[in-house]
């Protein structure tokens, strides 16, 4: 089978690809319902967590998916494909592998980058007692982020103001304002909320349940958006003692935010935050494979259209028709040639992931 067969149109069908790959590999799932939510088709919404090897490994492979929802699809793909292709068969005894399906279903099915809470699961990793008591740079660009309309004077006066904030900043810095986080603006892009969402929160249960007492753990979150198209960026987070593992185990091919040689501007409440929250006693390193799609001017726009569709527009209008087409597009290139570099990155990056955890074993 190809991985276009493993690939998916829409949350519930990816789902069902993964839950019957587990099937097949005769693997337990525990399936977590999110209350707070329903999907795009009035669908329950569920994170499914499948274990591979034993349960008391002290060495862990973990591989997530839609952190990000809309994301999702990129890497539902792989975790089936690797499930279906018989990879991890068989496992180091000392080694298992958890599989995060959704990790946000509600972004998922709803093709949305954001949960429930239009918050950004990827910075929503917080001290929430030690939020910033001031907006950074991104209260200087909101008003134009989120036009009253999206056609009309309205939306063109706040495209010349964006125009002229990079003009004068440039995009790398306009990337940097509207992406890094922020938490003062509950109706804007990249909002971190101002408490744990559901998905946080399940997050941590389990890690806690699966994770906590592995010794060490590799982990690989899927993502996309950022970066030459279909390329598989591996982009380290840590302490420098983490992100120098990192470098041991993928060689040059990591790259680093903090660093500046990465397509990602310095992000705050990251998954990698709540991740060594959640694992304190855990030898963990830690890499983003964000693939790339498209400009990163397109990028922005779609996720700023998605936002103000949610908060000023008309889902179920044609307008809103054609933005939702746009996220989805943007996020995930429904095009062959893009999901079979997605594939062979995937393949070849869970190897350096495993050599790596092999070392020193």
């Amino acid at each position: 089978m190809s991985i276009q067969s493993y690939s998916s149109d829409h949350y519930t069908e990816a789902r069902e690809k993964f839950l019957a790959a587990c099937v097949e590999r005769n693997l337990t799932v525990e399936s977590l319902l999110n209350p707070n939510a329903k999907g795009s088709r009035g669908e329950d919404l569920y994170t499914d967590i499948a274990l591979i090897g034993r349960a008391d490994a002290p060495t862990m492979l973990i591989i997530s998916s839609a952190t990000h929802g809309v994301e999702g699809y990129c890497g539902s793909g792989p975790q089936t494909g690797l499930l279906r292709e018989g990879y991890f068969d068989p496992l180091p005894d000392d080694t298992a592998v958890l599989m995060i399906h959704a990790m946000n279903p509600y972004g998922f099915s709803h093709d949305r980058r954001v949960t429930e809470d239009n918050v950004d699961l990827n910075r929503n990793f917080m001290d929430f007692s030690a939020l910033p008591s001031q907006p950074g740079a991104y209260a200087d660009i909101h008003a134009h982020i989120l036009p009253e309309t999206w056609n009309g004077p309205a939306k063109e006066a706040a495209d010349q103001a964006i125009a002229a904030y990079i003009e004068q900043h440039g995009l790398t810095a306009f990337q940097a304002a509207a992406s890094e986080g922020q938490y003062h603006f509950k109706d804007g892009i990249f909002y971190g909320g101002t408490r744990p969402t559901w998905s946080n929160q399940m997050f941590a249960s389990v890690m806690e349940k699966y994770v906590s007492h592995a010794e060490k753990a590799a982990f690989l979150d899927f993502h996309t958006g950022l970066g030459p198209y279909g390329y598989g960026e591996l982009i380290m987070d840590g302490t420098p003692e983490q992100k120098a593992r990192a470098r041991a185990w993928y060689g040059d091919q990591v790259t680093d935010p903090e660093a500046g040689t990465s397509t990602s501007a310095p992000l705050t409440g990251t998954l990698w935050h709540g991740t060594i929250e959640a694992l304190p006693h855990t030898e963990v390193t830690f890499i983003v494979i964000e693939y790339g799609t498209y400009e990163i001017t397109r990028v922005l726009e779609s996720v700023r259209g998605d936002n103000w569709l949610y908060e000023n527009g008309d889902v179920n209008s044609d307008l809103g028709a054609a933005i939702k087409q746009e996220i989805k597009d943007t996020f995930y290139p429904n095009k062959d040639d893009w999901k079979d570099m997605v594939w062979t990155r995937a393949v070849e990056v869970v190897g350096m992931a495993m050599e790596g955890l092999g070392k020193d074993n």
